[in-house]
């Protein structure tokens, strides 16, 4: 969106260019008028300034003239306006793992967090798409719906935490809902960004049955794995006193298997992401392998501003006036 100055009438401005010559002949007429008696001794006298302003106050009304020619030329400012069609973008619903072990620090400060931070970059870049959110841990919520209305969900994903929902990893109950929120979308493209750390452990909707219901109405699924190769601090159990986490080294186990196989069905990718430099990387690829077609229509929005130059010319004229009538008195 840009804008820019213009006039509607620019012909009219040639008349500022007549100010100066219709001011030459006036002043070359006063020098010629008859009868006209210099007198030198008149000359030291001193001049008030209110005598200058008497005999000088006709250039307000110059000035006025000026002003109404450029009212006359209709100044105004266009704002461009640049309107995308809609259903050319991507539909995408980002299907997050928010169970326990999202919390291990193999990624700092825990897997969760930079996630959090990745996903809100990533929103923030496709302006053009609507977007929406399924986590799912033993179970799969939907949170928030496909909208363009990314403050929404930026907030809810800064607001994600490991207890939201029961404990497991339920990935076919993840993808499939997030299947479901994609079934009536009639975007030219539809997505889902699949992250889990660990290994299908619970839920009643099979992985597999969850892809082939995807690729069956054309839905991409890219697929990401999340975790060190090795092992990593992961939390194990809670303090009964204090309610904190407790953490053990434990190896990282990601069904990769599952989640290429996922991808494939699809026509996606698998991705492995072991620190935060490579999640943000792959968020960066999938951002640029899922580019929305952006086509649309422009349009102009005018805003006049020959009033202004009005009002100054009857501010100019009524200062000559004021100059004239009331504080010089000349028509007295």
């Amino acid at each position: 969106m840009g804008s820019n100055w213009e006039f509607a009438q620019p012909l009219w401005l040639f008349g500022l260019a007549l100010l100066p010559l219709a001011l030459g002949v006036k002043i070359w007429r006063r020098k010629s008028v008859f009868n006209r008696y210099k007198f030198s001794q008149l000359d030291q006298l001193p001049s008030s300034p209110l005598g200058l302003l008497r005999a000088n106050s006709s250039v307000f009304s110059w000035l006025a003239v000026g002003a109404f020619f450029v009212a006359l030329a209709r100044p105004q400012s266009s704002e461009v306006i640049q309107q995308p069609a809609q259903n050319l973008g991507v539909d995408m619903i980002m299907a997050l793992d928010i169970s326990a072990s999202m919390l291990s620090r193999d990624l700092q400060p825990n897997r969760l967090e930079a996630l959090k931070v990745v996903a809100q970059d990533f929103v923030n870049a496709r302006a053009m798409d609507r977007l929406g959110l399924v986590i799912y841990a033993g179970e799969a919520y939907s949170p928030v719906p496909l909208t363009t209305d990314h403050t929404l969900l930026n907030g809810q994903i800064q607001a994600l935490r490991y207890d939201l929902l029961e404990g497991g990893t339920a990935i076919g109950m993840g993808l499939s809902t997030a299947v479901n929120r994609l079934v009536e979308s009639e975007a030219k493209s539809k997505v889902i960004i699949l992250l889990t750390d660990g290994e299908n452990n619970g839920g009643l909707v099979d992985p597999t049955q969850a892809a082939d219901l995807a690729a069956s109405l054309g839905i991409k699924v890219y697929t990401i794995g999340l975790g060190t190769n090795g092992v990593a601090q992961t939390p194990v159990a809670k303090d009964p006193r204090t309610g904190r986490l407790i953490y053990e080294q434990r190896p990282v186990s990601i069904d990769e298997d599952l989640l290429k196989r996922i991808a494939s069905t699809t026509g996606g990718q698998y991705f492995r992401a072991t620190d935060n430099a490579s999640l943000a990387e792959i968020y960066g690829i999938i951002d640029t392998l899922e580019k929305s077609e952006i086509e649309g229509y422009q349009f102009y929005r005018y805003s006049e501003h020959f009033y202004r130059w009005v009002w100054l010319g009857l501010l100019l004229l009524g200062l000559e006036l004021l100059l004239n009538f009331v504080l010089v008195k000349t028509a007295f």
